[in-house]
């Protein structure tokens, strides 16, 4: 099966089934439409000699599709998780005693500079990202970059702004109130 041709009849001959076993792990018609469309891309360079220590290269498919699907579920829930789970530095919390007001502010303080000294682009991607709440896709179009590009600058600035603070608090060792 090292024929172009014989691999797209074997994919086209069961892509329909592919695209319904990606959109039950999925639940999405349009990601498994994207997921399957990858399997091909993936599949298709194989070699003469890859292809025939393939046995079963429908069920080879399958699997692909199921990995592809998989990642793209944990990529999801990591997005997700980054959205819902801020750096304790970015919680407001409620002063005790004036020595922890006073930190506080000198830690408020570091952290404007920090800000003030972002680049304009960093700075407003990671405005969008963790104050609008946008996704890094919005950012990256309203930005006019690539993704990994967006997802870069607001990397870099919450790297930055991390930077800013004394490492205890940066790492979330220090227990706030």
């Amino acid at each position: 099966m090292s024929d172009p041709a014989a691999k797209l009849d074997l994919f086209l001959s069961c892509r329909r089934a592919l695209v319904n076993y990606a959109t039950a792990i999925t639940g999405d018609r349009t990601k498994a439409e994207d997921i399957v469309q990858e399997a091909y891309i993936r599949f298709h360079p194989l070699g003469r000699e890859e292809l025939e220590s393939i046995q079963q290269p429908v069920a080879y498919l399958y699997r692909i599709v199921r990995n592809l699907a998989l990642d793209l579920g944990r990529s999801e829930m990591r997005e997700q998780q980054r959205h819902t789970a801020p750096p304790d530095w970015l919680i407001p919390s409620m002063f005790t005693t004036p020595e922890q007001a006073c930190l506080r502010s000198n830690e408020l303080e570091k952290l404007a500079q920090a800000l003030d000294e972002l680049p304009q682009t960093s700075r407003r991607a990671l405005e969008m990202h963790r104050l609008e709440g946008q996704t890094l896709a919005q950012i990256a179009e309203q930005l006019q970059v690539s993704l990994a590009t967006a997802h870069r600058l607001v990397r870099d600035a919450l790297v930055r702004l991390a930077r800013a603070l004394p490492e205890e608090i940066a790492s979330g060792d220090v227990p706030r109130d």
